[in-house]
């Protein structure tokens, strides 16, 4: 009888769950009434439906913290709660922690270059969250069609240029291939033509 060892989610992904609840407690998704943690809870699924560890999947619910909740004090927390790995990967999918921001076009590129540079741990949680991003811009195409493009300061083109960039950078690095693949279906929904096509 051939036994299996099932992945169990321990204390440090609850600590992690209770944190990232209470750093993006005010935030919403762009554009939505949908509280923000909606977000981090489908890329940590996405990460261990994708085979990612307990590690992965708490660097799943805090990718945006660095970004989105705190800097550089929140990067020092997240290293000395959660250790050095997921500090690690948290880093890897930050595409700035200063503000303002530099122009997103920079940003963009630079995100791709540390994606293309990371290993299949930060790609795997950086995929997740590209796959879920893109499944929501999606979903509310198909309710609100092309003026779903106001809510990216990249547009239609510049959004669909960077996900297409990060497509082909996985799909060099050869791993993570389910994320990739179902990121590129999701983006060549998102390429086809009007509302009225959907």
């Amino acid at each position: 009888m051939k036994t299996t060892t099932t992945l169990l989610l321990g204390d440090r992904f609850e600590e992690a769950l209770v944190y990232a609840t209470r750093l993006h407690a005010f935030q919403l998704r762009k554009g939505t009434n949908i509280p923000y943690i909606s977000h981090l809870l489908s890329v940590a699924a996405l990460v261990l439906e994708d085979g990612g560890d307990e590690d992965e999947a708490i660097a799943g619910l805090l990718h945006d913290a660095i970004e989105d909740a705190g800097g550089d004090r929140t990067r020092q927390e997240i290293r000395q709660k959660f250790g050095e790995k997921v500090a690690r990967i948290v880093e890897a999918c930050t595409d700035s922690d200063v503000i303002p921001k530099p122009p997103w076009r920079e940003r963009k590129e630079r995100y791709i270059e540390q994606f293309r540079a990371s290993n299949t741990e930060m790609r795997r949680v950086s995929l997740a969250d590209k796959l879920h991003n893109a499944r929501s811009i999606l979903a509310d195409r198909y309710r609100l069609g092309d003026e779903i493009w106001s809510r990216f300061k990249g547009g239609k083109e510049q959004t669909l240029w960077f996900y297409r960039s990060v497509i082909q950078a996985a799909k060099t690095a050869g791993d993570c291939r389910f994320l990739a693949e179902e990121l590129e279906r999701v983006v060549e929904q998102l390429e086809q033509g009007d509302r009225r096509e959907f």
